[in-house]
């Protein structure tokens, strides 16, 4: 697994794989980003669960028909991969200029600190750079670890979709990418969609990520139960009523619009307990204070086109929320930049300047 690829000068596709849709995206960069092509495919319950690919032959089917309806997408992708089984973690270690040693001294500290065995895992690091500590210089290492069984099933399914892969990012770092502009303080940035992918980040620096299997996608399965409606019905009727205008001045259904609502505000609260577990759980972890610290939310993803979701997240946490997702052409893309705002970047190396 690369958290980036090697050297590719080519354009690439950013591919999130989520549990509600796989979202496929291509950038044009000028200054800033801009979404120029994408495609967004739903998929059935099951395939993708909790971010983990458990029916890698439906997957390949539901890209092949994406593919086949988007045919000016490029072929070459960057997948964007988010789920419990991916562990990232900072080391810091004495400076070695030597790549191979350094490798291996990495190797050599991660086994105390990655909570899976090496020889089950992928693993792959990026240096920070040197920082100045109480024991002298010390190089700054992320670490980035996950389950090969889970790497190899998505990296099968695309393939066998006639897709190339460039390379494997973390989903929150495509996120990072994508909307983490100027935020100088401590931010927490959100993207909900069949998830809820979380990345805490101090002037840019990602210090920790964690993802919840709570999502939009689980809110709207909750409602499609509750009054037997088909996921495509169920997830239009949330963007449709929202939580901004009282219910009974919403038009349809009287006993739908009311089920939409308590579903989209328990469904709020239980992401939004999800996210004060994993702030208190880091704030354990962490030997410095930057998370009591965190007072400001960035929100993207398929969450934003819906009314009043971003406030509803700052009532419940009591901090500041704001909605950012990426610039799309809209003379070529015709969904919600939420919709793809991970996947785009996903698609670039690094946000211009």
């Amino acid at each position: 697994m690369h958290m980036r690829s090697r050297g590719s000068n080519r354009s690439i596709v950013g591919l999130e794989v989520d549990p509600g849709s796989v979202s496929a995206a291509e950038v044009a960069v000028n200054g800033s980003l801009t979404v120029s092509r994408a495609a967004v495919m739903p998929l059935t319950p099951g395939i993708v669960r909790d971010g983990e690919v458990t029916d890698p032959a439906a997957l390949t089917e539901a890209l092949r028909l994406m593919w086949r309806d988007n045919k000016k997408l490029g072929k070459h992708v960057r997948i964007g991969v988010a789920n419990q089984r991916i562990v990232m973690r900072w080391l810091e270690l004495p400076p070695i200029d030597d790549h191979k040693q350094l490798d291996a001294a990495v190797r050599f500290a991660a086994q105390d600190t990655v909570p899976m065995p090496l020889d089950t895992a992928v693993l792959d690091w990026q240096s920070s750079g040197i920082i100045e500590t109480p024991a002298g210089p010390r190089l700054r290492i992320m670490v980035v670890a996950a389950r090969r069984d889970m790497v190899e099933r998505v990296l099968g399914a695309v393939r066998d979709a006639g897709l190339h892969v460039d390379g494997i990012d973390l989903s929150a770092f495509g996120m990072m990418r994508a909307v983490a502009t100027g935020d100088a303080e401590p931010t927490l940035y959100l993207s909900i969609g069949g998830m809820t992918n979380m990345a805490i980040a101090d002037a840019g620096q990602c210090l920790f990520t964690r993802v919840s299997g709570g999502g939009l996608e689980s809110i709207a399965v909750d409602l499609a139960e509750r009054r037997g409606l088909t996921l495509e019905h169920s997830r239009a009727w949330l963007a449709h009523v929202g939580l901004v205008e009282p219910v009974e001045q919403i038009e349809g259904d009287p006993t739908i619009v009311a089920e939409a609502r308590t579903a989209l505000e328990s469904g709020i609260q239980r992401i939004t307990g999800e996210v004060r577990t994993s702030l208190d759980f880091h704030q354990m972890q962490s030997e410095s204070t930057t998370v009591a610290s965190v007072e400001k939310v960035v929100l993207t993803g398929p969450a934003t086109t819906i009314p009043g979701f971003g406030d509803a997240i700052a009532a419940q946490l009591a901090m500041t929320v704001e909605q950012r997702t990426i610039q799309v052409d809209a003379e070529h893309v015709a969904m919600p930049a939420g919709a793809v705002t991970v996947a785009a970047g996903l698609a670039v190396e690094e946000r211009p300047a």
